[in-house]
């Protein structure tokens, strides 16, 4: 490779990146910040949290996320310390992580809390809480079994998985300069689609779709006890020169000096992560669907999926990931209350879109088809979805009924959440009051047909 085709990956690969970082904004309007004394009146202290079930979430009424905790104890350290008797609460706001500070700089929040390292724009109108960790690593995560580099070196040319806002994009810019000024190619950046947190990508890496990927330590020590097929690579570091912190506005000068006493106080409890790891132990099994033997059966029903999908207008793949999920690509496949076949359709749910016998593949598919495509077109038709997460609703009620998600819907807009997003926000709902089954139903076929997307050039000839 030239050294001007070298310089132009380097370029181009990390700037798009940061495209989708949140930059500097507009200065919130005058009002909207807020310091303590008026959190205090209002009773109410917005906390703007990183949407990764890493960071923040509940899950039927247990507190899952490494910030949550930390949260709930600044909230009682809050109201032992207030002097007007009034009881203050917390309102948790969950965005994608490169929109925290631009969310906080509009005034939609009081507080930014990530739970994972944070650029904070130079300048500007924002301050960073004292640390909550110093000096954290940032390592290379790849999965057991995989090949073993010694160094950063020895990965040029290499693909790495990063989630959208990841702070190891700029340490890669910096690595990739010095591989390029040593005549050797980058590290190539994957920036993964926006629906996949940190957790995601980690299950992605130990299925083996991703290769590698690059988080915190702390992160990824705590993955990796419900992940046990990951490997960490600690010799292998990024940077290690951040500070996890909280963020809020320069002028809240009483909230910022009660948050770094509430933090120089603050001790994280000894059994954290005993829920995180009861409810999460089992849920994260994504496979690897590009093997040989499962290319073998995806081709073999490739052209029945085809058909179908392309007369209910679904993208084949689509059809696929769920096939895969369903029965791992087996048409003679039994499951529970009948279900049955490839797509593991219920006779009722064939019979209400007038299909029999499917027992037969191509009944089997086009019952499913036309299922999905009913739900879609009756529950899921408004243009305020996005197509990614139309098909999210459409499976989400595939695997519990539409009825049951529309409530869902309604609760999150009852909150303030986004009920038009399922992705961390309708979802959230889901996980605190049924649980993680529907949850993971989706994030599983969601992924399957990530995976699919990356190779469909391959697996359409």
């Amino acid at each position: 490779m030239s050294r001007a085709l070298l310089l132009l990956c380097w370029l181009l690969l990390p700037w798009a990146a940061d495209a989708r970082v949140a930059g500097p904004g507009q200065r919130a309007p005058a009002g909207a910040v807020r310091d303590l004394a008026s959190i205090r009146g209002s009773g109410e202290l917005r906390v703007l949290v990183n949407q990764s079930r890493n960071s923040s979430g509940m899950v039927r009424g247990q507190s899952i996320g490494v910030e949550y905790q930390r949260l709930r104890a600044f909230e009682q350290y809050l109201n032992r310390t207030g002097k007007d008797g009034k009881t203050l609460k917390l309102k948790l706001i969950p965005k994608a992580k490169d929109q925290l500070l631009a969310a906080l700089q509009r005034g939609e929040g009081d507080l930014v809390a990530p739970g994972e390292l944070l650029n904070k724009p130079p300048g500007g109108n924002l301050r960073a809480s004292a640390a909550l960790r110093s000096d954290v690593p940032l390592i290379i995560v790849a999965r057991q079994g995989d090949r073993r580099y010694r160094s950063l070196e020895q990965m040029s040319g290499r693909s790495l998985a990063l989630p959208a806002g990841s702070v190891a994009g700029e340490a890669l810019r910096k690595i990739n300069q010095r591989l390029i000024a040593g005549k050797r190619s980058p590290i190539v950046i994957e920036w993964v689609d926006p629906s996949l947190a940190v957790e995601d990508v980690l299950e992605m890496v130990q299925a083996g779709i991703f290769s590698m990927t690059a988080v915190e330590l702390p992160i990824a020590q705590r993955w990796a006890k419900v992940m046990p097929r990951l490997r960490l690579e600690p010799q292998l570091v990024l940077a290690k020169d951040g500070d996890m912190r909280w963020y809020l506005h320069r002028d809240a000068t009483m909230l910022g000096a009660s948050i770094d006493r509430f933090l120089k106080g603050y001790h994280e409890p000894a059994d954290q992560d005993a829920a995180f790891q009861r409810v999460y132990r089992r849920l994260y099994k994504v496979h690897y669907p590009l093997g040989r033997a499962e290319r073998r059966r995806l081709e073999q029903v490739r052209p029945v999926l085809q058909r179908y999908a392309a007369q209910h207008d679904f993208d084949w793949l689509a059809l696929a990931a769920v096939a895969f999920k369903e029965s791992t690509l087996n048409p003679r496949a039994r499951g529970a209350g009948g279900a049955t076949g490839l797509m593991q359709i219920t006779p009722a749910a064939a019979r209400s879109v007038g299909v029999g016998n499917i027992g037969v593949l191509n009944n089997n598919v086009q019952a499913a088809a036309k299922y999905l495509a009913m739900i879609r077109r009756n529950f899921f038709n408004s243009p305020q979805l996005n197509e990614r997460e139309r098909l999210a609703f459409v499976l989400a009620a595939y695997n519990m009924g539409p009825q049951r998600v529309q409530s869902l819907r309604a609760e999150a807009r009852r909150r303030g959440l986004n009920p038009n997003q399922w992705f961390f926000q309708v979802e959230r709902v889901a996980m605190e009051q049924l649980g993680m089954g529907v949850v993971s139903y989706v994030n599983s076929v969601n992924k399957y047909y990530l995976a699919y997307e990356r190779e469909r050039y391959l697996l359409e000839p």
